[in-house]
């Protein structure tokens, strides 16, 4: 079985490192790629990149559309991830119950605006010891020092970068 998981977690660095050399591709072409790891993690008969997946609470602050997090999720899930999504508009209240509830090892943000600092860093404060904030979105592009200020554990450029940061968590 290590053969297959080792196969699984190869063929998804390998997408990462080739999306970070040359760029991301369409939406059209991050579905079809989620949809090829899916399978593969299926044909290979694996859980994921991981023999026991962690979980990962996903939501947004400030984002009504939500496409970015619709594509980490998309890859969450390919790469086997339990996912337990919130929506979109999401309190820091409800973010922080959400995670005191179900004691995830991952909380996905997107995160579009500043004027979100003082409810991530509140968020960061009230989260249960084990749960790692990931997040991404263009203000940790805006302001470098955003994700330190908030508790931000990683701030993901894009889902290349989320990729490679799940993979270097299996260990």
């Amino acid at each position: 079985m290590d053969k297959a998981y080792n196969a699984f977690r190869a063929a998804v660095g390998r997408l990462a490192n080739q999306w970070i050399a040359t760029g991301l591709p369409s939406h059209q072409g991050l579905d079809e790629a989620a949809g090829n790891l899916a399978c593969l993690r299926e044909r290979l008969r694996v859980n994921g990149i991981w023999d026991q997946p962690p979980s990962m609470v996903t939501a947004t602050l400030d984002d009504g559309l939500g496409k970015g997090l619709a594509i980490i999720e998309k890859y969450a899930v390919a790469v086997g991830i339990r996912l337990i999504p919130l929506g979109l508009m999401q309190t820091s209240e409800a973010v922080i119950d959400a995670c005191r509830r179900l004691q995830p090892d991952y909380l996905g943000l997107t995160i579009l605006q500043f004027d979100t600092e003082a409810d991530l860093t509140c968020i960061a404060n009230h989260l249960p010891r084990k749960t790692r904030i990931v997040a991404g979105g263009p203000v940790f592009a805006g302001d470098p020092d955003f994700a330190g200020r908030t508790g931000t554990h990683y701030a993901a450029k894009n889902v290349a970068h989320f990729l490679k940061f799940m993979l270097a968590a299996v260990g």
